[in-house]
């Protein structure tokens, strides 16, 4: 089986930040001097944005400079209550440093002159309506996504009733194979062969597809299958919480396989712990009836139901009676007892 392998985005470009913005997260952005800046060159490498009010101030000691700088009302109101050459002055102590860009909210702008500095210095402006607060929240939470960790994992992802299950195991094991009758049977493709995991905060990973393979599968013996082409929109899925791995592996006699609780196993993927189920694969045994009751037993536990703890209840229970008394039916010490006592002649 292929190791994962774990990959981190050391910088993007602000073409890219600019144009997603608009285009994934709904934002109107402006580029105020992208005619006369190169967007290409300039890199953003962290997720976290900066207000530059010290700086503007004077005080540059701790100014992080590398980050994307935004100026929203505060900075803008300062910058017009000084006079012009005060005002350039305070500017410069921002054109000084080597700036990813300037992002200006809440419908500010940068007079000329301020913008021909930032222009002449390599730096990219670029105006929004969006208010502060909204503007840092949306960029945040790409910029985190995008710098997020993320890993490379052979297996295919599956959304079954909700849930995220993560098929994994041996090359040829049958997990393209277990996906597509997952697909026929009403849920829907994430990915196959490469799952891209990716680390969000709060411990959740989420998964996709690489841009190459999409939702193409390869199933042994009978080629490429485009599962949207064949099943429509409604059978594929672009991103889903990965929440349930299960490790398919040929049956293994001496393997001691859980009998009671069946989510009890866990995998870690770049230090988040998820619940595994190893399922051991035999011919002619249904592993996509069993895939659907894994989703759904993780259902019910998430809603407070363990069926493996009822019935460990129900067990108990039944210990402590027989040893407190003996029972009140008739029958051989040790004979199981039916589930009902009389059929009352109901024999369909």
């Amino acid at each position: 089986m292929r190791e994962p392998k774990t990959f981190q985005k050391e910088a993007i470009s602000v073409a890219f930040m600019a144009e997603q913005l608009r285009e994934a997260v709904g934002l109107e952005m402006e580029a105020a001097n992208a005619e006369r800046v190169d967007v290409e060159d300039s890199r953003v490498t962290e997720a976290i944005l900066h207000r530059p009010g010290l700086a503007l101030a004077g005080y540059t000691g701790l100014f992080t400079h590398q980050r994307v700088q935004v100026l929203g009302n505060t900075e803008c109101r300062y910058l017009d209550s000084l006079e012009a050459a005060e005002r350039q002055r305070a500017f410069e102590h921002l054109t000084e440093f080597p700036l990813p860009c300037v992002v200006v909210t809440a419908g500010n702008a940068l007079g000329d002159v301020l913008l021909d500095r930032a222009t002449a210095r390599g730096i990219p402006v670029f105006y929004t309506p969006a208010p502060t607060g909204r503007l840092m929240e949306k960029l945040r939470d790409f910029l985190r996504d995008q710098f997020a960790p993320q890993q490379s994992i052979h297996g295919a992802l599956v959304d079954v009733y909700g849930i995220g299950l993560l098929l994994t195991g041996e090359p040829g094991i049958g997990k393209s194979e277990v996906a597509l009758d997952l697909v026929e049977r009403g849920h829907r493709l994430v990915a196959d062969d490469v799952v891209i995991a990716t680390r969000e905060e709060s411990d959740i990973l989420m998964g996709a597809g690489t841009d190459l393979v999409q939702h193409f599968m390869e199933v042994r013996g009978l080629g490429l299958v485009d599962v949207r082409a064949m099943y429509g929109i409604r059978a594929i899925r672009f991103q889903k919480r990965i929440e349930v791995a299960v490790q398919m592996q040929p049956w293994d006699a001496d393997e001691e396989y859980t009998r009671l609780s069946m989510i009890s196993g866990a995998r870690e993927v770049m230090g988040v712990r998820l619940p595994q189920v190893k399922v051991p694969v035999t011919p002619g045994k249904n592993i996509s009836v069993i895939c659907e009751t894994i989703a759904m037993t993780h259902l019910l536990r998430h809603y407070g139901y363990d069926p493996a703890e009822v019935f460990a209840e129900r067990l108990s229970e039944r210990i402590r009676q027989k040893s407190a008394r003996p029972s009140g039916r008739d029958g051989a010490a040790g004979t199981p007892e039916r589930s009902i006592s009389y059929f009352e002649h109901d024999y369909e």
